[in-house]
C-alpha cells in the first residue's frame, strides 16, 4: 500500500463565506450577514491577540488603517464595539471578550468543514455499501481486500452485507449496494460492471469413509475421475443462486457420459459442506473452502471434466457511479487481486 487514502491537509479560503453573527446583546439578533465574512474574523483574533493594531497589522502583511477600517465595519456590522482604544494599544471589551470565543470556535467549525468535505470529497470519508456471497467471502483475498480499505481509509464507514447472487446483482443495480463481491453472475443488468478478479479451481466433496476414498494415500488430496460419480447424489446451491457453476457442472456430467442426480438444492454453499458431512450426498466448492468440517470431509481434485470446473470471484458496481470512495475500493481490490495472482 501506497497510503494512497491519508487524510490531506486542508487550509479553508476565504471566499465569499458568510458567518451567523452573535445574538444575545441589547442590539444584535442572530441574523446572517453578507457583510461579515471570515477574514473579518480573522482580523479581529489577531488584533485581540496582540492587542495592539499596528502590531497586528504587521502580522497580517496589511497597513494599520485598513486594518482598524476593517475592524470599525465589524463593530458597525455587530452594533457594539469590540475594543477598547488607548494610547498603548487595544483593549478587548466585555462584548469581544465573549466574540473572540465564538470567533475561534466558528473558524474551527469552518476548518473542520472543509477537511471533512475535502476528505469526502476524495473518497476518504464517507459510508460505502459492500455486499457479498458467503463463499466469496471465503476466499481469503476478500477479507484482506476489506481489511486493507479499512486500514486506509478508516474515516470510511462500511455496511457489510451478505446475500447470493441474483440478489446482490439486483441491489446493485437498484443502488441498494455500491459494490458486490461473488462467484459467477448470474445476469448482466445494463449498467451494471462485471470485472472478474481471478479464479479458482472446484473440488469434489466426499464425506469420510466413502467409498472413492479408499486406497487414497494419506497426506496427499485424492483425485477422483468424473465418471466415477455417475451414481452419486448432489447437493448444489439452487441454480437460481450460482447458474454458471450450476450449469457448468451439468455440461460435464453430460459430456461424461450420465446425467447428474441432484439430492437436494440449498442456499448456501457452506450448507453443501454441512450436509455431505451429514453424509446426505457430495458436493463441489471452490478450492478456497477446503478448510471447512476437514474432521468430516475430505477434499479432492476433479480429473477429466470438460469444460473445467472453475469458481470466479468477481466484482460488481455501476457504471454511473461517481463516488470517489467506491473507486478506491475497486482500485485496491484490482491492485490487491493481481498481487495475489502473482504470488500464488
Amino acid at each position: 500500500m501506497d497510503g494512497k487514502c491519508k487524510d490531506a491537509e486542508v487550509s479553508p479560503g476565504d471566499a465569499g463565506t458568510y458567518l451567523e453573527s452573535l445574538e444575545g446583546t441589547s442590539n444584535t439578533k442572530k441574523r446572517w450577514t453578507d457583510a461579515m465574512e471570515l477574514r473579518h474574523l480573522r482580523y479581529f483574533l489577531m488584533v485581540a491577540e496582540e492587542q495592539h493594531f499596528t502590531r497586528a497589522a504587521e502580522r497580517l502583511n496589511m497597513q494599520q488603517p485598513p486594518l482598524s477600517h476593517q475592524i470599525r465595519l465589524l463593530e458597525e456590522e455587530l452594533g457594539f464595539e469590540l475594543f477598547r482604544r488607548h494610547p498603548k494599544g487595544a483593549a478587548l471589551t466585555a462584548g469581544g471578550a465573549v466574540f473572540v470565543k465564538e470567533a475561534q470556535a466558528i473558524l474551527r467549525g469552518v476548518e473542520q468543514a472543509s477537511a471533512r468535505a475535502a476528505r469526502a470529497a476524495q473518497g476518504f470519508e464517507g459510508t460505502l455499501a459492500i455486499g457479498f456471497t458467503s463463499s466469496a467471502a471465503a476466499h481469503p483475498l476478500i477479507p484482506a481486500v476489506i481489511r486493507a480499505y479499512r486500514d486506509a481509509c478508516p474515516h470510511v464507514h462500511l455496511e457489510l452485507r451478505e446475500a447470493n447472487a441474483a440478489e446482490l446483482t439486483e441491489h446493485i443495480d437498484r443502488g441498494r449496494v455500491d459494490v458486490a463481491i461473488l462467484r459467477s453472475p448470474v445476469s448482466h443488468p445494463r449498467g451494471v460492471n462485471f470485472f472478474s478478479l481471478l479464479e479458482e479451481e472446484m473440488l469434489l466433496i466426499l464425506p469420510v469413509g466413502h467409498a472413492l476414498l479408499a486406497g487414497a494415500a494419506k497426506g496427499r488430496m485424492p483425485v477422483i475421475d468424473l465418471k466415477s460419480l455417475a451414481d452419486e447424489e448432489f447437493i448444489l446451491v439452487r441454480r437460481r443462486g450460482a447458474p454458471g457453476m450450476y450449469s457448468n457442472l451439468i455440461e460435464a456430467c453430460e459430456r461424461a457420459g450420465f446425467t447428474l442426480k441432484i439430492a437436494s438444492e440449498v442456499e448456501r454453499m457452506l450448507t453443501n459442506i454441512s450436509l455431505v458431512a451429514a453424509g446426505a450426498g457430495v458436493s463441489v466448492v471452490p478450492a478456497s473452502m477446503k478448510d471447512f468440517h476437514r474432521q468430516s470431509v475430505v477434499y479432492c481434485r476433479i480429473r477429466n471434466a470438460r469444460p473445467a470446473l472453475m469458481a470466479p470471484v468477481t466484482l460488481v458496481s455501476r457504471q454511473d457511479s461517481n463516488s470517489p470512495a467506491e473507486k478506491n475500493f475497486l482500485d485496491l481490490a484490482k491492485a490487491l487481486a493481481l498481487q495475489y495472482k502473482t504470488e500464488d
